[in-house]
């Protein structure tokens, strides 16, 4: 029996059935390789967007560095066949330093550094990322690291801002009005998804805390904002808020659309709330849309 010499890897991957490269006619040189997303000719529609999904790239919000996840798109003319998606992570690690830094800001001068690497007109973002922020807890005022859901979305055309949205998700307390007016005593009470996805007006400048304005909205007419760390004292403070401020979803939903309609640089927004029941086998959930 021949004896095998498997000590190296290409011995190994040949033996697996790898084969040697053929030698081939097409060309190498960049500059010789057809250029097919350049092609000019009536394609027969313009395109809205054309780009990238799922680009999870480091991004930083205020103080903490975070992962965000990108769309990236542009239009596209008639009479071109298509876009060079590279050209969009060149153009975002143009803008990386420790992360690419998430507000209103940075990614308008992305999408303006994307459209002239794409030679177009319009360009947009849509990007999700956990957003994370000093919490205290109510009584003892221990500090520990809170955490919400955001999301920008951003588009520009030629030099000017077309859309601007913000979304933020967050979990609260919210105590059945229900079970307290019917029970001897306690109430239940269940995990609230709030989710809030507003549109900015584009002319008027917001606020430097304008996340925090608009999650306070979402969390101080909760039942009770959750905490990341609560001492015994803090969770006697908590549950006792909880059940001074019973909640339906319906409630909520209008008195956060309160507070938020009260804000000038807010054209409308669209709000959710979801309560994960703890005495059902489903969830309740109301839904509200407002444009000023």
């Amino acid at each position: 029996m021949t004896q095998l010499d498997l000590s190296t890897r290409e011995a190994r991957w040949k033996y697996f059935g790898s084969v040697d490269p053929i030698k081939g006619t097409k060309p190498t040189e960049k500059e010789k390789m057809p250029d097919l997303q350049s092609s000019k000719k009536d394609f027969l529609f313009e395109i809205e967007h054309v780009g990238i999904k799922n680009l999870i790239y480091p991004v930083r919000i205020d103080d903490f560095q975070t992962v965000g996840n990108f769309e990236f798109s542009t239009s596209l003319n008639q009479d071109e066949k298509g876009i060079n998606m590279s050209r969009i992570i060149e153009s975002v690690e143009k803008h990386y330093d420790n992360g690419v830094k998430l507000d209103f800001d940075h990614l308008t001068t992305l999408l303006n550094t994307l459209q002239t690497a794409m030679i177009q007109n319009t360009a947009s973002v849509d990007v999700t990322a956990k957003w994370f922020f000093n919490r205290f807890s109510p009584v003892t005022n221990q500090k520990a690291v809170g955490h919400a859901d955001i999301r920008y979305i951003l588009s520009v055309s030629e030099d000017k801002i077309t859309k601007k949205s913000l979304g933020i998700e967050v979990p609260v307390t919210t105590l059945c009005p229900c079970s307290k007016e019917i029970s001897e005593y306690s109430a239940h009470n269940q995990r609230g998804i709030i989710t809030v996805l507003i549109d900015l007006d584009p002319e008027v400048s917001l606020p430097d805390n304008y996340k925090d304005i608009v999650l306070d909205g979402m969390e101080a007419n909760a039942s009770s904002m959750l905490y990341p760390i609560l001492k015994r004292t803090d969770e006697k403070a908590v549950t006792e808020r909880a059940y001074e401020n019973p909640r339906f979803v319906e409630d909520l939903i209008r008195l956060v659309a309160a507070d938020l309609v009260e804000l000038e640089w807010i054209q409308g927004f669209e709000i959710e709330c979801r309560n994960e029941e703890s005495i059902h086998q489903h969830d309740a959930f109301a839904r509200l849309k407002y444009t000023k």
